[in-house]
């Protein structure tokens, strides 16, 4: 797949190869792909090669050998300048560490960009000639893309990185040029975004060999602590919760607390639908118990919500509590009841902290990224390739 904006290549193009989940897939990965994708330049022309798609153990096989298929044929070929590979932890890592491995024993160059949310978990639990092997292919990365400082530091330790191999690149974001006037409204909307109930990854099949971490962002939290509320805040406040996974689990414990006629669960929304949600939503609640940087929060900022997150991965990098945010601990039903309360009653704060958020992430916008990366792989191949040397490549043999 090429990414075009109705503007015509040129010859000098970056052709960049990139590997990571299917564009079917639901998750993160897969938004911050599709904004790379569609926001490309002229001077940046990206193949998109899946290797993880939706579907059973025996299609992800095939997509996989299909993916190594194709890089060593690209690379074989010289029809790729650079090779991004995003990944994730389980059997991401895994993938991954094949794929950059070839990458590496074909001489070409590589940019290893991570959104694990649970990495920091899943890395201790590896056995240390695991680590060994998966250090010893990272740490050779031409760069480390990370989501915030405080992963930053932990890749850099856990990989032997450098400190000029490894930069922050902050998940972007696209901003709505306008957002609903929320003043004055009958009742206040909650909106969750995001997998309903604990994931375990591919990996399950093998915890009773290594015991990996399950990610949560919190949906039951949510729904007992949207329950706590008193009965006058209820009346007018309704809760949306909107993913795959549990949904079923989410729908039967919503009517055992008699939550039917204030809240409601929807399966994976799309780009138009999840759109359309935030905008008649009038706050935003994750509680994830871990994150590397939630691009559902900064969709819910750009579209000028106040947001109720946890602490925890690149997340207090971007929240200040009672700035342009509410924190509260991953788990503490009290703490989320207390803040879903105290936003239904102060609809000034939910104004302030609401704009405050939406000028955080401005500095987030999509374009500035995309520049910023394409001036990445640039850097990356200046340092690589003489001062003469010219990409002049046509688009069409990419």
């Amino acid at each position: 797949m090429i990414a075009d904006r109705n503007q015509k290549p040129r010859k000098n193009s970056i052709q960049l190869l990139m590997l990571g989940a299917g564009l079917d897939v639901q998750g993160g990965i897969t938004s911050v792909e599709k904004l790379m994708l569609e926001n490309a330049s002229p001077d940046l022309q990206i193949r998109h090669v899946a290797t993880f798609v939706k579907g059973s153990a025996s299609r992800n096989i095939m997509a996989f050998l299909q993916a190594i298929g194709t890089l060593v044929q690209v690379l074989l070929r010289n029809k790729a300048d650079i090779v991004h590979i995003h990944f994730s932890d389980r059997g991401s890592t895994l993938r991954k560490f094949i794929l950059a491995f070839i990458t590496l024993s074909l001489r070409k160059p590589f940019v290893l960009h991570c959104h694990g949310a649970a990495y920091r978990e899943f890395y201790a639990k590896l056995p240390q000639f695991a680590k060994t092997l998966i250090t010893a292919v990272f740490s050779q990365c031409d760069k480390f893309i990370a989501l915030s400082e405080s992963w930053r530091d932990f890749y850099s330790k856990s990989f032997q990185l450098t400190s000029d191999q490894v930069v922050v690149f902050p998940n972007p974001v696209v901003l709505p040029p306008t957002v609903p006037d929320r003043q004055n409204r009958p009742r206040v909307t909650f909106v969750f975004l995001g997998r309903i109930g604990k994931h375990g990854g591919a990996l399950d099949t093998v915890r009773s060999v290594i015991s990996f971490p399950k990610q949560d962002k919190g949906a039951f939290d949510l729904i007992q602590a949207f329950a706590d509320l008193p009965s006058a805040d209820r009346q007018v406040a309704r809760l949306v919760l909107a993913g795959n996974g549990e949904t079923e689990a989410a729908q039967q414990l919503i009517a055992d607390l008699g939550l039917t006629a204030h809240a409601t669960v929807y399966s994976w929304l799309d780009p138009i639908q999840r759109d359309r949600l935030l905008g008649e939503a009038d706050v935003f609640v994750l509680p994830s118990y871990n994150e590397g940087l939630p691009m559902s929060m900064l969709e819910a900022m750009a579209w000028e919500l106040p947001v109720i997150m946890t602490p925890v991965g690149g997340i207090p990098e971007v929240i200040t509590h009672e700035r342009n945010g509410l924190l509260v601990q991953p788990g503490n039903h009290q703490e989320l009841t207390d803040a879903m309360h105290r936003l239904i009653q102060d609809q000034p704060l939910r104004m302030t902290l609401a704009k405050a958020g939406r000028n955080t992430v401005r500095s987030l916008d999509v374009d500035s990224y995309m520049q910023a990366l394409t001036g990445l792989y640039t850097s990356i191949l200046d340092h690589r390739t003489p001062k003469s040397f010219s990409r002049q490549r046509s688009i069409e043999e990419f």
